[in-house]
């Protein structure tokens, strides 16, 4: 039974690592699948549609059944939060990644995506989701973190390096599929993906504080999740609309497209947000973030292995920076998570003490009002007691009388 219940308290503890490793799983296999459909000619502007009308379709029906009981009812303000979360993720994020994912290659793209913990530090610090005191180590470490995570994803914008070949690279053929394009072409490429893929992050990290502060009033987290792959579905065919004049752009069959377009929005989308949801009401959206190293390190092998992409100098250097300010990040989460766990610990106990500090009191005012009351009723019961009786000689005197 005791090894039951160490068990179990393992699992409840390691839940939200799991999710959120798991989700990692997830967001590779989309880049990888998402690369091979962009570089085959699909519209990412159409894809962004296609994506999150999957994802509205998939989890819409467990929505709908599962919190039925449990769903508020939407206000003016929560709708524009629903408004903005679908503006900025599946729109501004979307979009603004398959460009830079276009530029670029999935590998490049992810490592950038790394900065979406520091992004998503230092703007929940400003929104005073964060405490930030400089006194101690766990805040100096997210600063210093931050900051490295930056250097680095300058770094790999700036600087490419030359190529590195893996051992295993001699045994798999380039692509054939890839664009030919000069070399000065390919560096001018480089840098506005580079440009493209920051945006997109800044717009992800300001859609993970935005989903918090709204999490906490819309207290349904799949029909939320609908609700923002929904508007995001009817925002993005509003600019598909204008940027796409080719009525050919929205064709799909049983392809790549199709494929592309079911696994992001079902995986990526749907299951993500939902997901990302649950776990950010425990451990706070930088939480939720900092596992984006964990997805670079899989697209990077699966991308050189399925795709022959290249992998250069700067972008490692870069990457190894990333990683480790955001481990830093993520160090001084668990110790700022550890020590609020213990200040909830101690507060209980706090509580715990007073309750029956004032228990003991009442019940010691309860024993002295008990005596108060006692000493009239014995007093009065010793006076009944003590008085004479009088009645019996008076009435033999009277039966005296002649």
């Amino acid at each position: 039974m005791e090894g039951k219940g160490r068990f179990a308290s393992f699992l409840e503890t390691a839940k939200p690592y799991i999710a959120m490793v798991s989700l990692q799983f997830g967001y590779a296999g989309m880049n990888i699948i998402t690369k091979v459909s962009l570089n085959r000619g699909m519209s990412h502007y159409v894809l962004v549609v296609y994506r999150h009308a999957f994802a509205t379709a998939v989890i819409a029906p467990f929505a709908i059944l599962l919190e039925r009981k449990i769903r508020p009812k939407i206000t003016f303000s929560i709708f524009m939060q629903i408004f903005v979360l679908g503006l900025l993720g599946p729109v501004i994020d979307q979009n603004f990644y398959y460009m830079g994912l276009k530029f670029t290659s999935p590998t490049f793209s992810c490592a950038m995506s790394n900065m979406l913990p520091a992004m998503t530090f230092v703007m929940a610090v400003l929104c005073r989701m964060e405490i930030l005191d400089m006194k101690k180590i766990r805040c100096q470490a997210k600063v210093v973190g931050t900051a490295v995570t930056v250097a680095g994803a300058m770094l790999m914008t700036l600087y490419k390096g030359n190529v590195v070949n893996m051992f295993w690279s001699k045994y798999i053929h380039p692509s054939t599929y890839e664009p030919t394009t000069t070399a000065v072409d390919a560096d001018k490429n480089w840098v506005t993906g580079s440009i493209l893929l920051i945006i997109a992050t800044f717009a992800w990290a300001s859609f993970f504080i935005l989903q918090n502060v709204t999490m906490r009033r819309y207290t349904a987290p799949m029909s939320l999740t609908c609700l923002v792959c929904f508007m995001g579905t009817l925002q993005s065919i509003v600019v598909t609309l204008v940027m796409e004049h080719k009525p050919d752009a929205w064709a799909i069959g049983f392809d790549m497209n199709l494929l592309a377009a079911a696994y992001a929005g079902i995986i990526s989308s749907s299951v993500a947000y939902y997901v990302q949801g649950l776990v950010m009401e425990k451990r706070g959206p930088v939480f939720v973030t900092a596992f984006s190293p964990l997805m670079m390190i899989i697209v990077a092998i699966m991308g050189s292995f399925i795709l022959a992409e290249k992998i250069y100098l700067g972008g490692i250097l870069g990457a190894i920076l990333i990683v480790m300010g955001l481990y830093s990040v993520l160090w001084g989460k668990y110790k700022e998570y550890k020590d609020k766990e213990q200040e909830e610990i101690m507060e209980a106990v706090k509580d715990v003490r007073n309750q029956m500090m004032i228990g003991g009191k009442d019940i010691e005012a309860n024993d002295v009002e008990m005596q108060n009351n006692a000493e009239p009723a014995i007093a009065q019961t010793t006076f009944a007691i003590s008085a004479p009786n009088s009645a019996p000689p008076m009435l033999a005197v009277e039966a005296r009388k002649p």
